[in-house]
């Protein structure tokens, strides 16, 4: 397959269009991809006769003025900053040898990853766990809550450790004792706890119900601190296993700063280092406002979404740390990409047009595109050319052929999308089944994890390709998080403007039942996909900075669309997610 580019300029008055030639830099010589590329010209008539469901439904332009995002710059960038958030992660090293295998460690270790500064002390971390994990006697027994932190603290780091250290506070009929129900911070670390639950656990089951349904009764009684309240609440609305990293960094340094055994150091070093992220992420939504406005892309597809800053939040929510900076370009160009994609063929494309979309990108051949409309050849050419300019980089640097993955995971999505634009157009409704088979591909969940492998320099041997490429269950499930996630979020819309069937409206169908019924029931398969991908953390392939990159895209989806469309709205959740976490620094005082 040779690696070619190609640049398509706009049909001028004489409605032909002209490509020019790119040539780049040498392939290493152990590649079998070309180094040069050819140029052709392509003949085009500029003609629109085909109706479009668009011209019943329009987007809204984006919200953001590009001026604005390219103006953006932090006062936390530079090394002064830097030099002294090294004297804070010192002070943290200290705590945690002294801490060591007490129950003040495995709480120092969770308030370090919830205030997202756990990856300063990684080797640490996993150091101390290895050697805790060893003992016999593991797990710290003293009450429900200590055992629980425990539990969840192994889990989320890829122990393999069991249900039966709960069976304590069960009775002989498995019901939890009542003896704990008073006990609102063991419930509240329960509650956590079993959301790790990795299939087929009756006790984590059951502690689900037993705890959401006690915590309820406290949170309406109304005589919990307030502060634990909050916990509480924001839990019931969404667990802590389930949330985006950098939000939950976000919201939990303010809870933090309210307890009474607050330790200021850990408190300004997350502060800090949240700034000096932010000045990072800064950095690269300038460069990807400008690579987008380069592109000139939603300019000429003026039918589709123009989402350039909430894509980059989508990649912020995948993959945050300042080194996957790579990671979150590439993201952010995948993110715009789908959703011109996904306009196309769900308001904008006949079908007949969408075929010849879907065998071109298919065959990844620009012949192909002989016979598509000139919005379709200005969409395939770009995403033609940011692909192939992937796949050259890290052929250049790592000596690795990636094009064949990226360009499978594209078509396997542009196939599901076409298959749902052939159900829309012969008035079909899918089994419930049939609909979840082809909607976790047509999510593009896969896409993103395919191109999120390779732009973070994960160890690649015959056993992750595999996995890459028959789509393991921690890409099967996560594309299914997405999937209902936005089927949840989206549904009443798209039936409103005529898209394709949902999930909900699938089981509606179905099952005969009503909406809140159907709702209730895709619900159940989310906590289900949960429950397997959980099990990807202790049973997968990849290395655990992969595995929390597919959580991770399962959080971001659940937080994008918890409140509503979070991509095709740009609503007040939307900007207020951009504004705390990309724009606003946290005020600090930094001690001298």
């Amino acid at each position: 397959m040779a690696l070619q580019f190609y640049v398509i300029t706009p049909p001028s008055s004489s409605k032909s269009l002209s490509l020019s030639r790119y040539i780049a830099p040498r392939a290493p010589n152990n590649s079998h991809l070309s180094s040069r590329f050819r140029c052709f010209s392509i003949p085009v008539t500029w003609e629109q006769t085909v109706p479009r469901r668009s011209e019943h439904f329009q987007y809204q332009p984006t919200i953001w003025d590009y001026d604005f995002v390219e103006s953006l710059e932090s006062s936390f960038a530079g090394e002064a900053y830097t030099d002294k958030t090294e004297k804070l992660k010192e002070d943290v090293r200290i705590m945690l040898k002294k801490a060591d295998g007490s129950l003040a460690q495995f709480e120092l270790i969770d308030v370090l990853e919830r205030l997202g500064i756990g990856h300063f002390f990684q080797e640490e971390i996993n150091t101390s766990l290895n050697r805790i994990y060893s003992y016999k006697d593991k797990f710290l027994k003293d009450n429900l809550y200590a055992a629980a932190l425990t539990f969840r603290i192994f889990r989320q780091h890829g122990f393999q450790v069991s249900e039966d250290v709960f069976k304590v506070y069960v009775d002989e009929t498995g019901k939890f004792k009542e003896s704990v129900c008073q006990d609102v911070k063991g419930l509240l670390s329960l509650y956590e706890a079993s959301h790790l639950v990795a299939g087929g656990e009756k006790i984590l089951d059951e502690a689900i119900s037993f705890t959401r349904k006690h915590l309820k009764d406290h949170l309406d009684k109304g005589i919990i601190d307030p502060n634990l309240a909050a916990q509480v609440s924001r839990s019931l609305e969404i667990p802590m296993h389930w949330r985006m990293l950098r939000s939950e960094a976000r919201w939990y340094m303010d809870v933090y700063e309210k307890e009474k055994n607050m330790n200021p150091s850990l408190l300004q070093l997350a502060k800090v280092d949240f700034n000096i992220v932010q000045a990072t992420l800064q950095t690269d939504l300038r460069n990807m406002s400008r690579w987008w406005r380069n592109l000139g892309v939603a300019t000429k597809l003026t039918f589709a979404r123009d989402r350039l800053v909430e894509s980059f939040l989508w990649s912020v929510g995948i993959a945050y740390e300042p080194q996957y900076t790579r990671c979150r370009e590439w993201l952010t160009k995948v993110m715009n990409f789908v959703l011109i994609i996904d306009d196309i063929y769900d308001v904008y494309g006949s079908l007949d047009e969408l075929e010849l979309f879907t065998d071109a990108v298919e065959r990844w051949d620009h012949k192909a595109m002989d016979k598509l409309p000139y919005y379709m050849k200005i969409c395939f050419l770009a995403l033609y050319n940011t692909t192939n300019e992937m796949a050259y980089d890290i052929l250049k640097e790592q000596g690795w052929d990636i094009l064949p993955y990226l360009t499978k995971s594209w078509a396997n999505f542009i196939k599901a999308m076409l298959v749902e634009a052939k159900w829309f157009n012969t008035g079909y409704t899918p089994s419930l089944q049939e609909y979840i088979n082809n909607g976790w591909l047509s999510s593009s969940g896969s896409v993103f994890l395919v191109h999120a492998f390779f732009a973070t320099n994960q160890k690649i041997h015959s056993e992750v390709l595999e996995g890459l490429d028959k789509n393991h269950d921690l890409l099967h499930c996560s594309s299914m998080m997405f999937r209902l996630s936005n089927d949840l979020a989206t549904s009443s819309a798209e039936l409103e403007r005529g898209d394709v069937a949902s999930s909900i409206f699938c089981y509606m169908r179905e099952a005969n039942a009503s909406e809140a019924d159907a709702r209730k029931h895709i619900r159940g398969i989310i906590m289900d996909t949960w429950k397997k991908m959980n099990r990807s953390i202790f049973e997968s392939p990849f290395d655990s900075a992969f595995v929390n990159i597919g959580i991770n895209l399962a959080r971001t989806s659940l937080f994008i669309y918890q409140y509503g469309d979070g991509l095709g709205v740009e609503d007040s959740q939307s900007k207020e997610h951009i504004l705390s976490l990309i724009v606003n620094p946290v005020e600090v005082e930094l001690n001298k």
